[in-house]
């Protein structure tokens, strides 16, 4: 299986020191192998950048594109994808240098914005601009690093992008990260969805309900340390989901121990997002959004019956 990623974000997906990738959106697509192959590891990685990526996809290059892919309409309409289902809910936000003393994002009418090219940010800063009577000078770039470089060098007052990219930047760019800001507004809604091709229902059907059974697994306590313990449980929902009741597997034509392989091997959301974006890495991400619903959050798995 060949699943289409960031050519590098911190906490979504970067390579090690040996070359082998590390993230959230990683751990995603080794799940989905898991499910299908019954081996997390049996996935070739294509880095793909912003222009690249839904090409690649519609091309059959890759089989799934777990790449910071806002779920829109036109996208979904147009572009012959499948958004199979929102993986992190994000929202754009600005970063600029703690020397400027910006506190709002409207004290930067007329500043030069760095924006990556092929990205909804371009669309989302100007719609803002328009609807608050401002204006910037974006500065369009093509490739994060390289829009990246521009902002700390100096070329540009600021940085946008979704808030989590922005973190990430932040913690492991910035050299000193308490250097610069991140503004408190979140200018747009940036659900961040798995996507796939129209033309394989099944398969997408497959990588959506393999995101559901890890928002299942947290909703109902199962880790990857402790999954074998379930395995006796009397709860119908938890025999359904690990395939101790058959049925589940059939449906989507997996075995039926699809969604045990799958948490057994990444472990379930709460442990991928913890594990890459959570307060003990550099990021220290919040759930916020993206805690259960049962906590706040918006994530919420249909029933698995």
């Amino acid at each position: 299986m060949a699943c289409g990623i960031n050519t590098g974000n911190p906490g979504f997906a970067l390579a090690d020191s040996q070359g082998h990738f590390q993230g959230f959106e990683i751990d995603l697509c080794r799940a989905v192998a898991a499910a299908i192959l019954g081996d997390p590891d049996k996935i070739k990685f294509s880095p793909l950048s912003s222009q690249q990526r839904f090409t690649a996809l519609q091309s059959g290059e890759i089989d799934v594109l777990s790449r910071s892919a806002t779920w829109t309409l036109t996208r979904d309409a147009q572009l012959g994808l499948d958004f199979a289902a929102v993986t992190f809910y994000d929202g754009q936000g600005v970063m600029v240098p703690a020397k400027l003393g910006i506190k709002s994002l409207k004290e930067l009418n007329g500043a030069s914005v760095c924006i990556l090219s092929g990205s909804t940010s371009e669309l989302n800063i100007a719609d803002y601009a328009r609807a608050n009577g401002i204006s910037f000078k974006p500065i369009v770039i093509e490739g994060v690093d390289p829009a990246v470089e521009s902002f700390f060098s100096g070329r540009c007052d600021a940085y946008t992008t979704d808030k989590s990219g922005l973190a990430a930047v932040r913690a492991s760019r910035a050299g000193q990260p308490g250097d610069y800001v991140i503004l408190p507004e979140t200018i747009s809604k940036e659900p961040i969805s798995l996507a796939t091709r129209k033309d394989d229902p099944q398969f997408s059907d497959i990588v959506r309900w393999t995101m559901y059974a890890l928002i299942e697994a947290e909703e109902r306590g199962i880790t990857a340390a402790t999954i074998d313990s379930f395995k006796t449980s009397t709860d119908p929902g938890v025999q359904r989901l690990l395939g101790v009741v058959p049925g589940m597997g059939a449906a989507l034509g997996l075995p039926e121990t699809w969604a045990y392989t799958a948490i057994k091997s990444v472990g379930n959301y709460g442990e991928i997002f913890e594990r890459n974006l959570g307060p003990k890495t550099p990021l220290a991400m919040d759930r916020g959004l993206n805690a259960l619903w049962t906590k706040g959050g918006l994530l919420y798995a249909p029933p698995i019956r």
